[in-house]
């Protein structure tokens, strides 16, 4: 069997003074990989992963990086989705990185991770608990960070409430000439020619 390439998807945020808030997420997409069979390495230029899920699908990736991390300072978890990582930028700095990879080719497997990614100019309007603060995306509480999903909609689904909107439509059905094939008993549709 062949190794496949996982496709990863990737966001930033950059800071001048605040370590903490100079990052890189990065996500590689292997479905079904137990931790057990999967190996992630972590180095100042590069990050690298091997596994094989419950298919036995091989992947393999290594991602030789722009600019340099901290290791020690960067987090790793696993999920039966992928890999999570959060990578400490080693370099203080208000300017993104252009890209994810030191070689300037374009990489088909990499995406850029829209659901994180804030604009350079608008980074300091993020809320701080973030990603990088609820690491996954989830509250300490292990809830969905405070999501108030009554705000989310409209006032749901018509005639929810009391059903007076569907005696209504039948109501208006009554008006409606019958389609072709449609004939009720005792009614005879004359044929034009």
């Amino acid at each position: 069997m062949s190794t496949l390439t996982p496709e990863v998807t990737w966001a930033q945020r950059s800071s001048d003074s605040d370590e903490t808030r100079n990052y890189l997420y990065v996500f590689i997409n292997v479905p079904d990989v137990p931790s057990s069979s999967a190996d992630t390495k972590i180095n100042p230029t590069s990050v690298s992963f091997k596994g094989t899920n419950i298919k036995g699908a091989k992947y393999s990736v290594t991602l030789d990086l722009y600019d340099e991390i901290d290791p020690e300072n960067s987090k790793t978890s696993h999920s039966p989705r992928g890999v999570e990582l959060v990578l400490r930028k080693k370099k203080l700095g208000l300017e993104y990185w252009p890209r994810l990879l030191k070689e300037s080719k374009k990489a088909h497997f990499i995406k850029t991770d829209f659901d994180k990614w804030v604009d350079e100019d608008e980074q300091d309007e993020a809320a701080d608990d973030d990603y990088a603060a609820n690491f996954g995306g989830f509250g300490e509480d292990g809830g969905l960070g405070g999501i108030d999903f009554s705000k989310l909609g409209g006032g749901g689904l018509p005639g929810a409430a009391g059903g007076e909107e569907e005696e209504e439509e039948e109501e208006d059905d009554e008006d409606l000439p019958e389609l072709e094939g449609d004939e009720k008993p005792g009614k005879k549709i004359e044929e034009v020619a």
